[in-house]
């Protein structure tokens, strides 16, 4: 899908979802010339290291979440249903921590011809090092309020991947359902839907 179609997508199941209070300025922000939501990559190298890649993977992360949920054993497990706002919400959102930290520069690499050639690249420069899931609450949080749920789900969506005490990922998992729901989303998304370019 090109840029504009991811946009276009992106901001129609957000205005079709999210009607919490300051959903409509953050949504302004993303779009604005502060944002670069719908062109930055979603990584440097890995899954969706590609301009749009950023929205690509909050889509692929929304679609994962919402099967999830459907599945009859995990509504069986975990007992509990959450709304269309709570869905969309803490997927398409989850990764506004990266936001302005993918800069384009280039280097040196040998072609097949074994000749050195300058070839564009990303590289990270986060110039509000918050952390990953604490700064996409945080960002969040300056323009509506989440759930606790909603919250512990966007921290700790990396799952142990990135936690360095793995006791309170552990924790937030046990307490909080929709935390291991959205961490599962988000790896079925980058680690099987999305490509490496």
């Amino acid at each position: 899908m090109e840029i504009e179609e991811l946009k276009n997508k992106f901001c129609q199941l957000f205005r079709a979802l999210i009607q919490r209070e300051g959903a409509e300025e953050l949504l302004e922000y993303l779009c604005g010339p502060g944002s670069d939501f719908f062109t930055a990559p979603a990584s440097t190298r890995f899954h969706g290291n590609y301009p749009g890649g950023l929205c690509a993977h909050s889509l692929n992360v929304y679609d994962c979440l919402c099967a999830y949920l459907e599945r009859p054993y995990t509504k069986k497990l975990f007992q509990t249903e959450y709304s269309e706002e709570t869905i969309a919400i803490v997927s398409l959102l989850h990764d506004l921590c990266k936001v302005n930290v993918y800069k384009t520069s280039t280097r040196n690499v040998k072609n097949a011809a074994g000749v050195w050639e300058k070839v564009p690249y990303y590289e990270f420069d986060d110039n509000l090092p918050y952390g990953h899931g604490e700064k996409s609450v945080y960002i969040i949080g300056g323009f509506m309020r989440l759930t606790r749920e909603e919250a512990f789900a966007i921290r700790y969506h990396m799952g142990f991947a990135e936690e360095k005490d793995i006791r309170n990922c552990s924790k937030a998992f046990e307490m909080f359902p929709l935390a291991f729901a959205l961490a599962t989303a988000d790896m079925e998304a980058s680690l099987y839907l999305e490509e490496k370019r």
